[in-house]
């Protein structure tokens, strides 16, 4: 009778090497250059690398993307399209606008702390002046919603007396992007010239609390 230990062999060495899940490989090189991108910038960033740490060839990786720049682009897009997808899932649109708003304004803080690798990624390409950015194809219908769900947040709020009238919905975000992303971007800085930890559990919990505050009495409306 045949020794079954080669024919075992034989399955785990044809389940290896049969073709990966396209959708899988893909999103394990996306993951893998994100944090090989985030951690050396897009000139430091390997290909072999990122390869490696995918468990993919390079010439898979090249299959799916093309080249470095191409990846490089799509790690942006799926970057982008990350926050704009949880966005949406914040059901904004069945709330009242105050607490609709409040709820944009601290999720957005909380995303800024939770994926560092957002705000680094933004950072190279700003250095960048968003010369890969400018070739998507994606960009703008992935911001789309967002401006459509805090314009009808403003609209409601101008409706119920909430709200002031006459906040651009662009504007708005900007603002409320900005006063959490300098924060979080320059912390080590901040955190030296002025000697505090900035860091801190309640720290940051105070200061997403000051930033739903300015935007609230902004808008014409205090806190809650």
């Amino acid at each position: 009778m045949m020794d079954a230990s080669p024919i075992k062999r034989e399955v785990v060495r044809r389940a290896a090497s049969a073709p990966r899940d396209p959708e899988r490989t893909r999103a394990a090189i996306l993951r893998a250059a994100t944090e090989e991108i985030t951690a050396k910038g897009l000139n430091g960033a390997r290909v072999d690398t990122i390869a490696k740490r995918a468990g993919v060839n390079k010439r898979m990786l090249y299959h799916y993307f093309g080249d470095k720049q191409g990846l490089y682009l799509s790690v942006l897009e799926e970057t982008y399209a990350a926050i704009r997808a949880a966005e949406i899932g914040l059901n904004l649109t069945e709330l009242d606008p105050v607490a609709g708003m409040r709820k944009l304004v601290l999720f957005t803080w909380q995303y800024f702390i939770d994926h560092p690798e957002f705000l680094s990624l933004l950072t190279t390409e700003n250095l960048n002046r968003a010369a890969y950015l400018k070739r998507s194809k994606r960009i703008r219908h992935l911001h789309a919603p967002l401006v459509d769900v805090i314009g009808g947040l403003l609209d409601r709020g101008v409706k119920q007396k909430m709200f002031r009238k006459g906040v651009d919905p662009v504007d708005l975000y900007i603002s409320i992007a900005a006063l959490g992303f300098f924060y979080m971007s320059n912390r080590h800085t901040l955190a030296t010239i002025f000697g505090k930890d900035l860091t801190s559990p309640p720290r940051l919990a105070q200061r997403g609390e000051h930033i739903v505050e300015m935007v609230l009495t902004f808008l014409g409306t205090k806190k809650p």
